[in-house]
């Protein structure tokens, strides 16, 4: 599960005091700890397997990646294009297309773009031929083209204007004779790829066609759309054979297995319906928790059947139903990273319901903790005795050697943030779900004060404490602000259960100075804010990152702050908020800790995997 990474060096900006930049590449690749199985940094946008039986997917931002779905092991990475959201595989998986108001074809081997054909209207739908140096593509105004790829022409000498609204999806059948274009219109157009002559329409669906599914054998094409019915149309005489109307509300994505024995449709309450295509009965609902499905995909031995997820990839066996437990779906939580207080153990919750604990020396795995649900947070406490753990709406303790110790009394919420006090006599706790703080004494798992809307209708996103161990920063946002305030950081005095302070703004991330002067919280605007904390206003803004931070950490000396961010960079900053060094990664961080001899600072990963990084060669420059 340890593996010194691969991949090409990290680019490392190096910021100096007069604003100039010197870029660099870590001479040492990071440590990495455990693989990130089918886990992804973006929203998953397009699923397919290769003819090899190798799974690809391509993410927002344009990542390509490739997996093998026995062990869920990423193989490759590519960073394609992040200017599209329109995506096609070939059917052996080698051919890749891309479109926005171009087409883009790809390599999907090696990342390379082979070919690009501009177009005279915004692409809505894409579709490979068999052969993939042919493909069709459908458009914003309802005209289909059918494109030559390497020779850059369009087949036939006028594309195709049936439709009078947009093209919403496409499918040529699996002999290369007919193309099927679905239209905003409800209707679907059937072409001779032949002759480039109009076959027939296909009309019924009274709601919009989002996929196109051929059956293996060309007979039969099925049609899914958000009036809820997936319809199977007999292709030959255009009639229509039977309404599969098992699903409750809109139906977004449809394949068939490749020996056609499958069909798999997948519908908005997040279930996907597996009918035995034969009898068209229904033999498996599968159900994937909080997942807005784009995409479906059967291996071409019948063994798998993938489906995207929330940033993740869920593999199925669509004979027995059952998902692959190793990969297979549950809830992901953000990945979580804690050192102990000697900086010889590393605690990750791996993105779900294991904890492992990591030796940092060797790199191995000490022991692994499981949960019965997700553990979206984790901390050892500074004193090294205890680790705690978010499982659903419960604490979990365990000694500093991972035995259990105790279960504590369920909240009202799923447990999203916890942070132990410096003293490690509490713990305090909250949910991005709610909006009550708990206080826990440590020793016996008594609540002993409860902090209801903390932050008055937002949500809780962040604890830090300060190192007196009696006042708690706790930050959150207001989801339904619509004016004014988009959330709010406020400090809370434990002894005499009040609040001493609020500053009006937002927070993904807190984290506090070890001096307890400052106290940096990451806005909605993307800077991090460092607060003065006696003062009570804002000392510093630092903007520098383009995506949502998510989160934030000094080190123990307080001479570094450190902040990982959706833009898949991690920036390292002085106690004044200067910028002193940009690092660049493949894989979004989700939570930070430096070692307390300052010589490493690890990160988690939105791919679930942990990194080690020498700090000393971070700051070079310094």
């Amino acid at each position: 599960m340890f593996r010194a990474e691969e991949a090409p060096r990290l680019k490392l900006i190096l910021c100096t005091g007069d604003k100039s930049m010197t870029i660099a590449t870590l001479t040492r690749p990071p440590v990495t700890y455990g693989e990130p199985k089918l886990r992804t940094d973006g929203e998953v946008l397009l699923v397919s397997f290769g003819k090899e039986g190798w799974l690809y997917s391509v993410e927002e931002g344009g990542v390509l990646r490739k997996w093998n779905p026995a062990s869920g092991q990423q193989l490759d990475y590519h960073a394609l294009s992040d200017m599209e959201m329109l995506w096609a595989f070939s059917a052996n998986g080698r051919v890749l297309a891309s479109a926005s108001d171009d087409l883009a074809i790809w390599d999907a081997t090696s990342g390379r773009l082979l070919t690009s054909i501009p177009q005279t209207d915004w692409l809505s739908a894409l579709a490979f031929h068999p052969d993939p140096t042919y493909l069709a593509t459908g458009h914003e105004d309802g005209s289909i083209g059918y494109w030559d790829a390497p020779g850059h022409h369009p087949v036939f000498q006028k594309p195709w204007s049936f439709h009078k609204k947009a093209i919403s999806a496409l499918a040529i059948s699996p002999d290369g004779k007919k193309l099927a274009a679905a239209s905003e219109d409800k209707t679907v157009s059937l072409w001779d790829l032949t002759s480039g002559k109009y076959i027939g329409c296909l009309a019924g669906h009274t709601d919009r066609i989002p996929a196109l599914a051929w059956h293996p054998s060309s007979k039969f094409l099925v049609s899914v759309g958000w009036d809820t019915t997936a319809r199977v149309w007999d292709a030959d005489t255009l009639q229509p054979v039977i309404l599969l109307n098992s699903h409750a509300t809109q139906v977004n994505a449809v394949a068939f297995s490749h020996d056609g024995h499958w069909l798999a449709c997948a519908d908005s309450t997040h279930a996907i319906h597996v009918w035995d295509f034969d009898t068209k009965k229904t033999v498996h609902k599968l159900r994937v928790p909080e997942a807005d499905f784009r995409t479906l995909a059967f291996s071409p031995d019948g063994q798998y059947l993938a489906c995207n997820g929330d940033r993740m990839i869920h593999l199925w066996n669509p004979r027995t139903g059952q998902p692959y437990a190793d990969v297979g779906p549950r809830p992901l939580a953000k990945t979580t990273v804690s050192l102990s207080p000697d900086g010889s153990k590393l605690l990750s919750n791996g993105g779900g319901s294991t904890v492992r604990i990591w030796n940092t020396i060797s790199h191995q795995p000490i022991t692994a903790l499981d949960a019965d649900d997700t553990i979206h947070a984790l901390a050892f406490s500074p004193d090294g005795k205890w680790i705690a753990g978010s499982v659903g709406a419960q604490v979990r303790l365990w000694d500093g050697a991972g035995k259990f110790v105790a279960d504590w009394e369920e909240t009202d919420e799923t447990i999203t943030t916890l942070a132990f006090s410096p003293d490690s006599v509490h713990l305090a706790t909250g949910s991005k779900f709610g909006d009550t703080v708990w206080i826990w004494r440590v020793a016996d798992g008594e609540p002993i004060l409860l902090i209801p809307d903390a932050l008055v209708g937002c949500s809780i996103e962040a604890l830090a404490w300060h190192p007196d161990s009696r006042s708690l920063a706790v930050g959150g946002i207001d989801h339904l602000a619509t004016g004014g305030s988009d959330g709010a950081v406020s400090l809370w005095n434990l002894d005499e259960k009040c609040e001493f302070a609020t500053f009006l703004d937002g927070a993904t991330a807190v984290a506090m100075h070890p001096d307890g002067a400052h106290l940096a919280a990451a806005a909605l605007d993307h800077s991090i804010c460092l607060w003065d904390l006696d003062a009570k206003r804002l000392a510093h803004e630092m903007p520098g990152h383009d995506g949502a931070v998510h989160c934030l950490a000094f080190s123990h000396d307080g001479k570094w702050l450190a902040s990982g961010s959706e833009d898949l960079t991690l920036r390292i900053w002085d106690a004044q908020g200067h910028e002193l060094a940009v690092l660049e990664l493949e894989s979004q961080a989700t939570s930070i800790a430096f070692s307390a001899d300052g010589a490493f600072i690890y990160l988690g990963h939105a791919n679930t995997t942990c990194s080690q990084f020498p700090l000393p060669e971070l700051l070079r420059s310094e």
